[in-house]
């Protein structure tokens, strides 16, 4: 079975919601995990997001990736500029891949305004994963 690292920064927001899009359209095909290179904790928004389009993301925690020191994953994706900057090694069999999404924690505007931030977001994380899985699992 293959394992899936998911990085951001903080791993509260886009690497969350990778993780659950993951998840779902891996099934069992694959390990999904997520982490960043700080922690500051699962977005409730993210949670809420999530929720609307029918993934359950309120039991994953903020992780920081020196945990999965000992993974071993056979794909590592960056979902932040950031994080593909700070990105730790990882061994020489993990695929790499990088796609910056913008951060939805940084929205500003009407809680309205902000909502739709995070679904903007969440869209294009749900067609980056669908993708991955059919690509390469």
């Amino acid at each position: 079975m293959k394992k899936i690292l998911v990085l951001c920064t903080g791993n509260s927001c886009r690497s969350q919601m990778a993780e659950g899009y993951l998840r779902h359209f891996a099934a069992d095909r694959a390990e999904v995990y997520s982490a960043g290179i700080e922690t500051h904790g699962v977005n409730p928004k993210a949670i809420d997001i999530m929720r609307e389009d029918g993934i359950d993301i309120s039991s994953q925690a903020s992780t920081n990736v020196a945990e999965y020191s000992d993974l071993e994953p056979d794909y590592v994706i960056t979902v932040c500029d950031n994080a593909n900057e700070r990105c730790p090694v990882f061994p020489a069999r993990a695929k790499k891949f990088h796609q910056d999404f913008p951060d939805p924690a940084k929205a500003t505007g009407t809680d309205e305004e902000i909502m739709d931030s995070f679904r903007h977001t969440r869209e294009l994380i749900k067609d980056y994963c669908r993708q991955f899985v059919k690509d390469n699992l």
